[in-house]
């Protein structure tokens, strides 16, 4: 299996293998990649997820292997040539036509056949020899079999089973839906008007290779709705001529009836079956694309720049209901919260003021955070027209998924006395202090950044999502005393319990003041430990590597090294000469090698840095509407969402516009994630203006 999986991904033998072992020894994929480089050859994040994705799927081939040849062998057919085949067959689908003989079917009219003991003549007929058609049959009119017309239907029945068995017919008709598949689409005429959002694929046709994947889910979900009819497949006469080959013996009474027996086998047979396996394969790879798009733009998302440890004043703007406001400390938590009516209909724009103006001074406020919802815009121009006497920084925040967050079980265990309008206005104000610990509380599903995601296969959606939560926050790291329990969740070897654990004993104890104090928690014994430790950091503790991603197994070596050049840790980190004197090579040993020894002092140079960039303020155009937009105007704005075809950007008003990704550069662009990020801040220009629809066409080329 090791050196399967090694050819598959094209990696060594010794790494796959070491991964293996460290994933059966409880490893997760952060600790692997960040701690165990020298015994996996430096691989990366993804390089091990593939490697754990396909060992998942060598160990289903298996399972697959042992139940078919139970089976087989239960029906006493087992030969050790067919067993020998069925060991080393590791396709799933080569597998399955192996199968597919002895698998057990429903009454086919092809058991029927055999029931009536027409498999005689079926096998007569395909040798296709030159003795009378007619004569042959009447030996087998008896019992059922009714006349000669009866005796032949029945043997055609088989012949068609026997054809949609064979293999090599399997896979001549494979080959012709490779190469000459079509994905057609028509309008069900009956559902037009409401089918209308579908317009671009009420007569579709394409070469199922050159379906885009974001078409194909369209596609597919109209199907689903009742509004197209969806068919894969090649023109019929092409996979009809590989078959009379393989079948066909030249001119004999019975060329007609097997050829016959042919068309059934397909149309009735092989047709259905490989399409399906078709439409599963490409809804498979479209699913796979649409993923793949969604989890890197949660990666940006989670990575996004942080404001860090302020004081913010957060809105959640409305018009009649008001604007909910409430005053967070420099570590989140909430301090007070109101409501005020600064636009219409009530606009009490002079209590509003007032109101602002006491809480920024009172709580000494260092930004102001509002929402990019309703009312957002009204409500910034309102904020900006303030003085305050000291220096105060504003910010649209993009609120997606607030209010799923303030009715969420998360939202009600952290405010159980507040209701849902305070609790969403607290997520606007700490997102934009840490967007990666208040974003991780909320279902990426409702954060909008993502392409047909309902669309998708949801189990592997969510583990490809929780993959890449899981990275970010390690990649980051997490304070140990302020983290929530939500965010230690996603630690790596922790998990719910043992993060519910330390929280408790963080209320119970006061703050951790090590990270050996950890092993005082209950349940979080040697090995969570050993995974968790050096993405846990504890700042201002006596050991200043505990708020570095060093690992406590390294802590010897770092202790070592400060030994040989006569100083302490402290000195290590602090001072830029001293590190200019270690010599690594001087410490590898069988177990450590320059690799780690490389990230040790990397984190001695910039001791639990986030490798995040610093957020820095920004500001719209002076525009409110759709209505205000003309071709050819310049604007600032901010990528929102990227996808198969193009990137969303917000350019300060309610609706988002869409650069195609066409008009992203002169050159042929075929993913725009190679060319925008998401968050990324930018000018776009104008392009076209569609009030009716409420569409905007941007570009980033003149």
């Amino acid at each position: 299996m090791i050196n399967r999986i090694a050819q598959i991904l094209n990696l060594k033998p010794k790494s796959v293998e070491s991964v293996i072992e460290l994933f059966e020894g409880g490893a997760t994929i952060p600790f692997i990649a960040r701690y165990r480089k020298e015994a996996t050859g430096s691989l990366d994040e993804v390089e091990i997820m593939n490697i754990f994705e396909e060992w998942e799927r060598q160990k289903d081939v298996l399972k697959r292997q042992e139940s078919i040849l139970k089976t087989i062998e239960g029906q006493e057919k087992l030969t050790p040539q067919l067993k020998a085949r069925i060991e080393r067959t590791f396709d799933l689908t080569q597998l399955e036509d192996i199968y597919l003989p002895y698998k057990k079917k429903r009454l086919t009219r092809a058991a029927k056949a055999r029931a009536k003991g027409l498999e005689g003549l079926a096998k007569l007929l395909l040798e296709q020899g030159n003795g009378n058609i007619e004569q042959a049959a009447k030996r087998f009119v008896k019992g059922e079999v009714v006349d000669t017309d009866d005796a032949l239907q029945g043997a055609k029945d088989i012949i068609a089973e026997w054809i949609n068995e064979d293999e090599k017919a399997r896979n001549a008709v494979r080959r012709q839906f490779e190469h000459y598949a079509k994905g057609t689409a028509k309008l069900v005429k009956s559902k037009k008007e409401e089918a209308i959002k579908y317009k671009d694929y009420f007569e579709f046709e394409k070469a199922l290779d050159r379906v885009q994947p974001h078409q194909l889910l369209a596609i597919l979900r109209a199907e689903k709705e009742g509004f197209l009819k969806v068919n894969i497949e090649p023109e019929e006469y092409r996979p009809l001529e590989s078959l009379d080959r393989m079948f066909l013996k030249g001119k004999n009474e019975a060329e007609d009836i097997v050829a016959e027996a042919i068309t059934d086998a397909y149309k009735r047979l092989l047709k259905p079956s490989i399409s399906t396996e078709f439409r599963n394969k490409a809804k498979e790879k479209a699913d796979e694309h649409s993923i793949n798009i969604f989890a890197t733009n949660l990666r940006q998302l989670l990575l996004a720049s942080p404001l860090g440890q302020k004081r913010i004043l957060a809105i959640d703007p409305g018009f009649a209901t008001g604007c909910k406001v409430v005053c967070l400390s420099d570590t989140g938590d909430l301090k007070e919260h109101t409501v005020i009516y600064p636009t219409a209909p009530r606009n009490k724009t002079a209590e509003a003021e007032r109101i602002i103006t006491r809480l920024v001074q009172k709580y000494d406020i260092e930004a102001i955070a509002i929402g990019n919802g309703t009312a957002g815009r009204e409500t910034e121009a309102f904020i900006r027209g303030l003085k305050f006497k000291n220096k105060v920084d504003i910010f649209l925040v993009n609120e997606s998924g607030a209010s799923i967050y303030s009715a969420s079980d998360i939202a009600r265990k952290e405010f159980p006395d507040e209701d849902i309008t305070v609790r969403g206005s607290v997520s606007i104000g700490r997102r934009l202090a840490d967007p990666l610990a208040e974003l991780v509380k909320i279902d990426p599903k409702s954060i909008g950044v993502g392409q047909y995601q309902h669309d998708v296969d949801q189990k592997k959606l969510q583990s490809k999502l929780d993959a890449v939560i899981e990275s970010c926050v390690n990649v980051v790291g997490v304070d140990l005393n302020t983290a929530s329990e939500h965010l230690l969740t996603y630690v790596s070897g922790l998990g719910y319990s043992i993060a519910r654990n330390i929280v408790a004993y963080r209320k119970a104890n006061g703050s951790f003041s090590s990270r050996k104090e950890l092993l005082d928690v209950p349940r979080l014994g040697a090995k969570a430990y050993e995974q968790a430790a050096g993405f846990l950091r504890v700042k201002n503790a006596k050991n200043p590597l505990d708020n570095t991603a060093v690992h406590p197994e390294s802590y010897p070596l770092v202790k070592q090294m400060a030994k040989d050049l006569k100083c302490k840790v402290e000195d290590l980190i602090s001072n830029t000469e001293l590190r200019k004197q270690i010599d690594l090579r001087t410490y590898t040993s069988e177990k450590v090698g320059l690799p780690t020894l490389q990230d040790i002092f990397n984190e001695l140079e910039k001791p639990g840095r986030d490798p995040r960039a610093t957020r820095q303020v920004f500001t719209f155009a002076n525009i409110s509407t759709i209505e205000e937009l003309n071709s050819g105007m310049k604007l600032p704005g901010v990528v929102t969402n990227i996808t198969a075809f193009g990137a969303f950007v917000d350019i300060g008003i309610k609706e988002n516009g869409l650069i195609h990704k066409s008009k992203m550069s002169h050159k042929f662009v075929d993913d725009p994630a190679t060319i925008l990020k998401l968050g990324q801040e930018l000018e776009v220009t104008v392009m076209e203006v569609d009030l009716a629809r409420k569409r905007i066409q941007l570009s980033l080329v003149d």
